[in-house]
């Protein structure tokens, strides 16, 4: 049961860089109690529940190691606490920003895991879909680890779908901006009443990021370096999208529609409530759909992808939840033993993945028969599956590369680039100039 605690020495740990030479070695033995404090982000009665369960489960394995948990905290809360070091400072750490990985990794806040793996013997490749470990890990550093996943696809009305005479929800972006039309209602004054669906990007999960996704960027070149503005899919991609708002009437109105929608998490949800007929979202929402009794028949299908990648189609969006070690924990050995229970342990990476209906984040949970059965569920574990699907690349700046994206990309939609070449080669060089400045 312990066999592992307390293999990885001190020294080990130091000569990898996991953590100053002063702190990450435990006692010597290692049934001895030792306490930790594992910060989260979890906030909902339910996900609490999930996370306390967890530890429970935990705790039976280790009657030894008591887990504290500190939930609702913010990746900034985090990271001060982390600089700050000292008592208060957690052993255990999770995020919800895979974004953010590159700086825990170059910065040293979050421990080297590779050590951990490798005394425990376990070859993370093979636990981890490739995806999901290329984002928890920056120039071969491996600081943290899948704790569950995010998949985004496409929530469509049944009710809406039928009623339009459409059969089937669209696989090509040609066919989401047919079927777009043929769903948008509006009143006799000419008002809309439902839009097909709602490409603008400050709608609730609509990151520009996100709907990218489908076609498979690479935002930097292996020197690191942003290439936006040479890959002729980026400008395929707004205009795409561009072309998705004009056929429903225009960025202003669009816009204007969208202000009459309610919070992205509560019963005035915009397609809870019908104002779209599509909606892209992570699988999350069917919970939310179903707690709400929503009024229609709704599905569930893969994200749309560009015509001429139709062979791509069933891929998707992925991001999730990281999970790793401080680097001033003084009880490194005792915190690996967590993160590998909740990371690596089929039946409670099964347990919590149906508690939150989130994606399981290993490749033995996604083929357990013990998974949530709900067909709708099942249609965003295809999609974590899918070889084309992609997440976003680490970086040393951290998030900064995606809010520059979006930044742009709220001006391109709202018609305020009339140069969308000049344009993403001005994207390119202030993402460029946003890295040098993190690495000096």
């Amino acid at each position: 049961m312990l066999a592992a605690y307390g293999l990885v020495a001190a020294g080990l740990l130091a000569a990898a860089g996991c953590a100053r030479p002063s702190v990450g070695s435990d006692r010597d033995d290692p049934t001895a109690p030792v306490t930790l404090t594992f910060w989260h982000g979890w906030s909902t009665p339910a996900e609490v529940k999930a996370i306390d369960d967890s530890i429970a489960r935990f705790g039976k394995r280790h009657p030894n190691i008591t887990v504290k948990t500190v939930g609702n905290v913010s990746d900034d809360t985090m990271n001060q606490a982390l600089r700050a070091g000292g008592g208060d400072a957690p052993d255990v750490v999770s995020s919800f920003t895979t974004n953010n990985v590159g700086q825990y990794c170059s910065s040293g806040m979050w421990a080297d895991l590779d050590p951990f793996l490798a005394k425990s013997g376990m070859v993370k490749e093979k636990i981890f879909p490739k995806t999901l470990l290329d984002y928890t890990r920056y120039r071969g550093r491996q600081c943290a680890l899948p704790l569950l996943a995010d998949t985004y696809g496409l929530y469509y009305n049944k009710d809406a779908f039928r009623k339009a005479g459409i059969s089937r929800p669209p696989r090509t972006m040609s066919e989401l901006k047919r079927d777009a039309v043929k769903l948008t209602r509006r009143t006799a004054g000419g008002s809309y009443r439902q839009l097909g669906f709602m490409p603008n990007f400050r709608l609730y999960q609509n990151s520009p990021d996100r709907l990218f996704a489908q076609w498979g960027p690479r935002y930097f070149d292996r020197n690191g370096k942003a290439r936006l503005a040479d890959d002729p899919a980026t400008k395929e991609f707004f205009t795409t999208q561009r072309a998705l708002i004009d056929a429903q009437g225009g960025y202003g109105p669009t816009e204007k529609f969208r202000a009459t929608f309610g919070d992205e998490m509560s019963s005035q949800n915009a397609f809870l409530t019908q104002k779209v007929a599509m909606h892209m979202d992570g699988e999350w929402r069917g919970l939310m759909l179903r707690a709400a009794k929503a009024p229609f028949d709704w599905g569930v299908a893969p994200m749309p992808v560009p015509d001429d990648r139709a062979d791509t189609y069933g891929r998707g969006y992925l991001t999730g939840t990281v999970a790793g070690i401080a680097h001033s924990s003084r009880h490194q050995n005792a915190a690996w033993e967590l993160v590998k229970f909740l990371t690596t342990d089929t039946d409670q990476v099964v347990a919590f993945a149906n508690a939150i209906h989130n994606v399981p984040s290993t490749n033995a949970a996604l083929a357990s028969p013990k998974l949530d059965a709900d067909p709708e569920f099942r249609a965003f574990l295809d999609i974590a599956r899918n070889p084309h699907s992609t997440a976003l690349p680490p970086s040393n700046n951290g998030a900064m590369y995606v809010t520059s994206l979006q930044d742009f990309s709220y001006a391109v939609e709202a018609g305020k680039v009339p140069d969308l070449d000049a344009g993403l080669r001005r994207l390119d060089a202030r993402i460029d100039a946003d890295n040098l400045q993190s690495e000096n």
